[in-house]
């Protein structure tokens, strides 16, 4: 099991010596290696041969044993992250009828962030004549109460174990338990509870139609394309009913946002090739950017040649400090120019903001209990608000899930 699992195709995108050192520790043996794309590989010549094998592979699999099958399942599982805390879930399959990634969407399942939709074609040429799918997406549930994955962990004695191994490259370790048909029906009698309208309204305060009740946390653009694939065979079969299709379900771990293993971390920006002064005082104007402030107002760092200073934002343009920001950027480059990018830690961006031509921003991390109502409010967050840990931490792919009838 331990060559089996790998870690989610969207991590270590610059790093091949990485997925490198995966493939020799894998070797011959059966891995989801052989059957995902990691994402380091997708503009390299021989990705239509990468896909072709990953096909075969996938079908020798399936033919040959590999998988064991359980019907209707669900499955509890525990994941001892690097740093020690375990991250609880339940992995099973959501209904894409119920999921629109659209900004402004008023499903059950909602992306948390902007989809890119050039993102989706080269994933759906993988999906396409694929017999199975393996999931690395992560959907977050709002339970407050811990009435859906947390009640899991008493009951594991009783349950069959269907894996525990250790996570290769600093990954940790999984459990994973199968849910007996009492198990099951509690899991989804909760998940219907977080789902009743009038309560999410109370919760919120707000006056919705639809609750939001699965918001994406890893793996947005994988789900975006399960989507996409499913709405195509429906383009393409218009006389068929397709209400029983695999295709219309994708196979997800849920986790609770509440879990004390999930922390978010923000992701910083450096604008470069820009005029200092001129992008800075664009933003004070755009934003009512003040030196002085309170708690509880949106504010941002603003770093450049060495020097570094916390602003206030009055003219709030979003819920949140990274949302104003980030639409007075976009502006001011679609205007003037320039180049964003996105970074994980102060110190880098202290780092590439001495160069000339730059400014860094350092926000603050966001807190958990922003993410609904700012979804509900606001809709999809801008892109790059936050991360779910460490590249090490991502979801492994351990189960699959037939896709084709």
């Amino acid at each position: 099991m331990e060559k089996w699992a790998v870690v989610a195709c969207d991590q270590y995108t610059s790093e091949p010596q990485y997925w490198e050192k995966t493939d020799s520790i894998v070797g011959s043996a059966p891995s989801a290696l052989r059957l995902t794309l990691p994402e380091v590989y997708l503009e390299d010549e021989d990705v239509e041969k990468r896909i072709e094998d990953i096909h075969k592979t996938m079908d020798e699999y399936v033919g040959n044993g590999v998988f064991k099958e359980y019907k209707n399942a669900l499955i509890y599982i525990e994941r001892t992250q690097d740093d020690g805390k375990v991250r609880a879930g339940v992995v099973g399959a959501i209904d894409l009828e119920m999921y629109d990634y659209r900004k402004g969407s008023k499903s059950q399942v909602r992306a948390t962030e902007a989809t890119v939709i050039e993102r989706i074609p080269p994933r759906i040429r993988i999906r396409s004549g694929a017999p199975i799918e393996l999931p690395h997406i992560m959907i977050l549930i709002d339970d407050d109460m811990k009435t859906v994955v947390e009640p899991l962990e008493a009951k594991k004695g009783s349950m069959e174990k269907l894996y525990d191994t250790p996570l290769m490259q600093k990954g940790g370790s999984v459990k994973g338990w199968l849910l007996g048909e009492e198990d099951k029906n509690a899991v989804l009698s909760a998940l219907d509870k977080l789902a009743d309208i009038d309560a999410f309204n109370k919760k919120y305060g707000m006056n919705e139609q639809n609750a939001l009740v699965y918001a994406m946390g890893d793996g947005n653009h994988s789900l975006a394309t399960a989507k996409e694939f499913y709405e195509q065979l429906k383009r393409a079969n218009p006389d068929k009913d397709m209400s029983k299709h695999p295709a219309r379900y994708a196979l997800v771990e849920i986790v609770n946002l509440h879990s004390p293993a999930l922390e978010f971390e923000a992701i910083h920006r450096i604008v470069t090739g820009v005029d200092e002064q001129k992008l800075m005082g664009y933003l004070s104007e755009k934003l009512g950017l003040s030196e002085s402030g309170s708690d509880g107002m949106q504010s941002f760092a603003a770093v450049s040649g060495g020097e570094e200073k916390k602003l206030y934002i009055t003219n709030e343009l979003s819920k949140l400090s990274v949302g104003s920001l980030q639409t007075a950027l976009d502006e001011y480059v679609k205007i003037n120019g320039g180049k964003i990018d996105y970074i994980h830690g102060e110190e880098v961006v202290k780092e590439l903001a001495n160069k000339a031509n730059s400014v860094g921003f350092i926000l603050p991390d966001m807190q958990k209990s922003e993410l609904f109502p700012t979804v509900i409010c606001d809709g999809a967050l801008p892109r790059k608000t936050f991360s779910m840990g460490h590249a090490w931490d991502k979801r492994y792919y351990i189960e699959a899930r037939k896709i084709t009838e």
